[in-house]
């Protein structure tokens, strides 16, 4: 700083100091782990320890789930003992009947099966009996070639030696199955779960039949379905071979289904995390659709969940109402999404007309007149077939059924009858979901021309 005037040394020095002092004070914020040049809107990087250290509701998270079995089943001892009675000569190297056990989803069939199943594999190694038991769940392996290459792969422990997904002939596939299960004898149980899923007769001819190319081993079926008639619909040959004893389990009702959510609580729940009255309000709110309680759970575990975000010390009603709205949007969501194309080009018309009265004031309720014809627009769009106008009043009962949109059948007098249409969930919820689509994309933006309502 030799030879500059003394003025701009003092200011080089004061300008020295301060950079110094900001540099210090930064390093002094690093250490700490905190960033001055953050704003308040950023996340830290690491969201995920915050997070952990939050105080969890749950102690066993996977016992709110319905896929759980508990080591006691609740309201089910007649339906065990009924089935544990049937499967019990397979201790004796006997050959048990095939059951089919039905009712309506979330009555305990797949838990009463599976537990029914574990208790007999317990005691087939206590007394030194072979028991097999295959649990196949038919919404996933729907095709005999599939079915039969999952029950076979259950005796190849070598990964080289099993079954591909496909490329085997159906024909040999059986030959095997047959091959191995006779090799490792005693006695099989196969579960079929979802049974009415199965694609064609054929599987379940094969497998009932199967019992007359053994001779050291036997097998029996048991099949789990919702369908009551299903049945009804199988080939005579099939049905004279299954041979088979019907179970049908009630469903539960709300003191039933309390019984369960409390065990459930004590299973996965710290004590003390939950209100009195929020069990009673999920098995009453389960009970009214038909003693579900794989929806009672959901209900219950997707409160706690909730609750469990908002960082709140206890379960309370709010959030059960907040998880009952929840489940229903993705419900209809879910159905929304694998509806038909001609199912979707009608919601979509009903949408567009409704958002065509709600710009020019209409206050009217939409027909089924008005819905056909957008609905053609849209089929000449997307260059599709129309469907008859008869036809189109189908689809929109279903629709209705779905609980998508309300459908009232009202009287014109002379003029016939009619249906006064209206939606009954979130119409910007189902138009998001069509955008999706890419056939739908563009048409969303339609817009109606001229006036499509007789005054």
């Amino acid at each position: 700083m030799k030879g500059l005037p003394s003025y701009y040394s003092q200011q080089i020095q004061i300008r020295s100091k301060i950079i110094h002092k900001i540099k210090y004070t930064i390093t002094n914020y690093e250490r700490k782990g905190v960033s001055i040049f953050k704003s308040k809107n950023t996340v830290s990087s690491d969201i995920f320890g915050r997070l952990l250290k939050s105080d969890a509701l749950f102690i066993d998270r996977e016992a709110m789930r319905p896929t759980y079995v508990p080591g006691a089943l609740l309201h089910r001892g007649k339906e065990i003992n009924d089935l544990a009675s049937v499967l019990v000569v397979a201790l004796r190297g006997e050959t048990p009947s095939n059951v089919f056990i039905y009712g309506k989803t979330g009555t305990g069939k797949t838990a009463v099966t599976k537990f029914v199943g574990k208790e007999l594999l317990k005691k087939g190694k206590e007394t030194d009996k072979n028991i097999n038991f295959v649990y196949i769940n038919c919404e996933i392996v729907d095709t005999q070639y599939r079915l039969l290459q999952n029950i076979t792969n259950h005796f190849i422990n070598e990964w080289s030696e099993r079954i591909p997904f496909t490329g085997w002939p159906t024909d040999e596939v059986y030959s095997k199955l047959r091959q191995l299960v006779d090799k490792d004898g005693g006695v099989t149980v196969i579960i079929l779960d979802e049974v009415d899923k199965l694609k064609g007769d054929e599987a379940l001819y094969n497998l009932s039949r199967i019992n007359n190319y053994l001779k050291k081993a036997k097998v029996s079926m048991v099949g789990i379905s919702n369908d009551l008639k299903f049945t009804e619909f199988l080939d005579p040959r099939v049905k004279s071979s299954l041979g088979e004893e019907n179970m049908i389990f009630p469903p539960y009702d709300a003191g039933e289904l309390r019984d369960i959510l409390k065990q459930r609580v004590d299973i996965a729940l710290k004590p003390d995390s939950i209100d009195d009255d929020v069990v009673p309000l999920c098995s009453a709110l389960a009970a009214q659709e038909h003693g579900d309680a794989r929806r009672a759970l959901d209900l219950l575990r997707i409160s706690a969940e909730l609750a469990e975000r908002s960082e709140s010390p206890k379960i309370t009603k709010r959030f059960v109402r907040l998880a009952q709205n929840k489940i229903e949007i993705d419900r209809i969501i879910e159905v929304v999404r694998t509806l038909p194309t001609q199912s979707k080009q009608i919601l979509l018309a009903i949408l567009l007309q409704e958002r065509h009265d709600n710009k020019t004031g209409g206050t009217g309720a939409i027909t089924t007149g008005e819905v056909y014809e957008i609905y053609k627009d849209l089929c000449k769009k997307t260059r599709t077939d129309a469907l008859t106008q008869r036809r189109v009043a189908d689809l929109i009962s279903e629709l209705d059924m779905l609980g998508i949109i309300t459908a009232r059948v009202i009287s014109k007098g002379r003029y016939g009858r009619t249906r006064e249409i209206k939606m009954s969930s979130s119409s910007n919820d189902i138009m998001n979901i069509l955008r999706e689509d890419e056939v739908f994309k563009e048409l969303t933006n339609y817009k109606i021309r001229g006036q499509t309502r007789l005054i």
